[in-house]
């Protein structure tokens, strides 16, 4: 590609939220001077563990996973899943209660999603769980596999075809404990590629989402390729749910809300505590 200095991987996953925001910026619709994007779509826990390992540039990442990535990785404003009523929920068959889930497994979607960090912060006496891709969870506990599943992404919108019951909504917990947003998964840049590259990616995943929402009839082609949730509504619901104001821009709430969650996972040792700045814009 003409004047290119540099290719960059950045990783998303295949659901519709992400392939939304990011079509624009890997299609060549939106640029970045100098720049070049390679995309890698995975499940977000994949990406949680390519992003443990240094593997990407540029990713998207659970906030739980990012308690652990600060040394080499600045937070981005833009792009992210933060939001309310978007929280992952725990079901179960019908007949199922809470206070079950200490006699049986719980299946968890990856044990660095943010899921997973909510159901810690809950109730830390949950402690036999599963880990399996996202998109296994209701089929495991409708046949009986787990007890139990903790459910993200359009899965929120499917349960009930499974004959599947909600037990919790882990976001709308965290809403009334917190009084703020949930912070489900954020956009990451190896701090080495320097602030001013970093801000100018920032920006760009903004605008990659402005030309999405101005065109949406050229994305959704794109976004029904990857989507493991074909149904057309299913996957404008699951759009209009992860997809807003903070995606854009993590504003002020939406940082107070990812400093909250760090600092309530921090105070359990969860992670550690880092001295790193977390946006990039501060260096």
């Amino acid at each position: 590609m003409e004047g290119v200095t540099q290719t960059l991987t950045i990783g998303y996953s295949p659901c519709p939220n992400d392939t939304f925001i990011f079509y624009a910026l890997t299609h060549g619709k939106v640029r970045v001077p100098g720049v070049a994007f390679r995309e890698q779509l995975e499940d977000v826990e994949t990406l949680n563990r390519m992003a443990l390992e240094g593997r990407l540039d540029i990713t998207k990442i659970s906030y739980h996973a990012l308690g652990r990535l600060r040394e080499h990785y600045a937070l981005l404003r833009t792009g992210g899943a933060l939001g309310r009523g978007c929280g992952p929920l725990i079901v179960a068959k019908p007949g199922t209660s809470l206070q079950d889930l200490s006699s049986g497994a719980v299946a968890v979607p990856g044990m660095l999603t943010t899921a997973y960090l909510l159901l810690r912060l809950f109730d830390p006496s949950i402690t036999n769980v599963a880990a399996m891709p996202f998109d296994r969870i209701m089929q495991a506990v409708a046949d009986g596999s787990v007890m139990a599943g903790l459910i993200i992404h359009e899965s929120r919108f499917t349960y009930p075809l499974y004959h599947l019951e909600k037990l919790l909504d882990l976001g709308e917990w965290w809403e009334r404990y917190s009084g703020l947003p949930i912070p489900l998964g954020g956009i990451l840049g190896k701090r080495a590629l320097g602030r001013d590259l970093l801000l100018a990616i920032e920006a760009a995943i903004g605008e990659s989402l402005k030309y999405a929402y101005a065109h949406p009839e050229l994305v959704i082609n794109y976004c029904k390729d990857h989507s493991r949730e074909m149904d057309p509504a299913v996957m404008k619901s699951h759009i209009d749910l992860y997809v807003n104001d903070f995606s854009l821009d993590l504003g002020t709430e939406g940082l107070e809300a990812v400093k909250r969650l760090f600092a309530e996972a921090e105070a359990r040792g969860i992670f550690p505590h880092s001295s790193k700045p977390l946006l990039a814009e501060e260096g």
